[in-house]
């Protein structure tokens, strides 16, 4: 039992040490292409300004591109994970609402209004917007997999609609978000402002989507 709770503590350890080794890669990385711009400044620059082997920045990023975007896999996932453990009962719109809502009020910066330095920066490089859109359909199909999952067979096309609805409102949020950095709005008052655009983004899907509800399907206890 204590060899268990040692290899247990190691272990968190290491991984603590290997999240807080990449957040600060990525921190460095930012700042130089917020100074420098996302095109004139290299791997090896970053690593050289990170203190690390460039082989260690490229073990935590493989895509270049990821150096911004470091949050990329809790974007891509975090919607469609929020509906596939929505609660027996709740409709898979009302969990997408109430994910962004909790999201807000968290000051999630993934839902785009991370700040106007870095909404400059990733708009002035056609590398950088590639792959944030990129992301955001990753997103969409992400949270496709979990409706095709949980609709029956004969609503596959329904689900993979429904995703895109939502999904695309969640994308139009984003872009909305940046639209307010980019004119000068405001932290506090851009969180208020997005939160009535979320209001009425989805008031306006709720009619459409309130034929289409699958069910989480149980799962095993075995």
């Amino acid at each position: 039992m204590e060899t268990t709770r040692t290899t247990e503590s190691t272990t968190g350890l290491r991984e603590r040490k290997k999240r807080q080794t990449r957040e600060e890669i990525s921190a460095v990385a930012t700042a130089l292409f917020a100074e420098r711009g996302f095109e004139q400044v290299t791997i090896a620059d970053v690593a050289a300004a990170a203190g690390v082997a460039k082989m260690t920045v490229t073990n935590h990023f493989p895509l270049k591109e990821d150096l911004v975007f470091d949050r990329a896999e809790h974007i891509v996932r975090g919607l469609a994970d929020a509906v596939a453990e929505r609660p027996r009962g709740e409709p898979v719109l009302a969990a997408a609402r109430r994910y962004f809502a909790a999201s807000l009020a968290a000051g999630d910066p993934t839902l785009g209004h991370l700040g106007a330095s870095f909404a400059r920066m990733v708009e002035a490089s056609p590398a950088l917007v590639a792959r944030e859109r990129q992301i955001q359909d990753q997103r969409i199909e992400a949270l496709a997999e979990v409706l095709v999952a949980q609709a029956r067979p004969d609503e596959e096309l329904a689900a993979r609609v429904i995703a895109a609805q939502i999904g695309g409102t969640y994308r139009v949020l984003y872009f909305t978000a940046r639209r307010m950095l980019l004119n000068g709005m405001p932290a506090p008052e851009l969180a208020d402002a997005l939160g009535r655009a979320a209001h009425r983004a989805f008031d306006l899907l709720t009619a459409d989507l309130s034929g289409f509800d699958p069910r989480p399907r149980l799962r095993s206890t075995s």
